[in-house]
């Protein structure tokens, strides 16, 4: 199915995932703790406004793992990047 973002590049997706490859290209690489997960954990967590540290240990890790995009093998990255600066996931 073609879409269209609001930037008015026009892609195909077979998925709901809205995420425009052509704007994807032109995003600032991460760095950090972030640029550790996958592109998909990214923008899971980018969605949910959560770009820093402090906030990502307001949430659970069940609550994480329900993020679309948000696989298991993200959370051991999360846990060691919270851990590292004295952070947990929210109990």
């Amino acid at each position: 199915m073609f879409k269209t973002c609001p930037k008015g590049h026009r892609f195909y997706k077979t998925s709901d995932c809205p995420v425009c490859p052509e704007c994807e290209k032109t995003k600032k690489q991460p760095s950090g703790w972030i640029s550790k997960l996958a592109a998909p954990a990214r923008r899971a967590l980018e969605n949910q406004g959560i770009s820093e540290l402090s906030i990502l240990a307001k949430y659970k890790e069940s609550e994480i793992l329900k993020l679309h995009g948000i696989g298991p093998s993200s959370i051991p990255i999360l846990r060691q990047a919270l851990s590292d600066e004295g952070l947990n996931f929210n109990t």
